[in-house]
This record gives structure tokens, sequence and C-alpha cells, in this order.
């Protein structure tokens, strides 16, 4: 999973000593990303940091989370993004896509084309809620293959599509 990108940046497997920085960075983006559609409580809460980083220490050590994809960017020593993939329930997709998230700094450089390739395989069945209205992401999604397939639920108070990517698609495809 190790690719050295040449727009300087670095994708490669998280390990469990990322725990840390990959919840500083989880936070960050949620913060940049969701203002405005969650909740300010939310997202400035002083248990989100903590929540965040017992989370990923869990996802990178316990062995019900081995089946997982989880891969992170780095640039000059510094996490700028996270992906996680992992096992769909009961569902026609091969892998659903829980976790996408860059800074913002570092959009439109490749790191969320490189992060997704990193955890989906092109050519993968796929599944992903995203919020809803969020176009940013939305075209980046389309853009990968991914449509809405008419699924909606609304989590902490934000609404979500799900998009969704047939075995059809290759990457080149529009």
């Amino acid at each position: 999973m190790l690719r050295l990108m040449t727009e300087g940046f670095l994708v490669r497997a998280a390990r469990a000593e990322d725990a840390q920085a990959m919840a500083s960075m989880h936070v960050a983006s949620w913060q940049e990303t969701y203002r405005g559609l969650m909740s300010d409580e939310l997202l400035d809460s002083p248990d989100l940091l903590p929540a965040r980083e017992s989370f990923w220490a869990t996802v990178l050590t316990e062995e019900r989370f081995f089946a997982y994809r989880v891969a992170v960017a780095e640039r000059q020593g510094s996490l700028i993004g996270v992906a996680m993939a992992g096992p769909v329930q009961d569902k026609p997709w091969s892998v659903h896509l829980y976790v996408l998230y860059v800074l913002a700094l570092h959009h439109g450089f490749g790191v969320g084309e490189a992060l997704l390739d990193a955890v989906v395989a092109p050519g993968e069945t796929a599944a992903l809620w995203v919020a809803d209205p969020n176009p940013r992401a939305q075209a980046f999604y389309r853009k990968h293959g991914f449509v809405p397939d008419g699924v909606s639920q609304t989590e902490d108070n934000v609404r979500e599509i799900r998009m969704v990517r047939s075995s059809r698609w290759h990457p080149g495809q529009t």
C-alpha cells in the first residue's frame, strides 16, 4: 500500500501509533467540513478528540477490525488525510467506505484519490454515506464512479445520502 506521490505526499497503511495524529486530523477535518452542518456544540466538544482517538486506537488494534483497510496520507511528517473501508453486512457491495477525510489545505492535489484507491480497489463494488449538502465531496465521489441510489438517512442531525459504485465502473470513466 505504500505509495509515494510526486505531489509530495505519501499514502501508507495506518499503524497503531498513528491513532493520536489520525484523531487530531479527523477532528480538524470535521471542523472544516461540517461547520454549519453539524452543531458547534458537537464539533467543539472537548470530548470529540478523545473519542476519535479511542475510535482509531480500537480500529488499529482490535482483531474485529483486521478485515478493514485503513490508510493515511502524510506530507512532511504530518498526517493530512485518512481513509477506512471495510466489510458490508447483507448488502450487494463488496466494501463500504466508512471514512475519507483530507485537510482542506491539501484538497486538489490527488490526496483523496490516492486514499480512496488505497482502501477501495478500482472495479470493486462499494457504498458510502455522504453529507447532503456537501457538493465538493459528492462531486469527488461522482468522479470516482459513485452515484446516489436514492436512499438517505439522518445522523447527528445531518442528512446523508448513500452513493454506490458498480463493478462496471473503471478509472477514466465519468
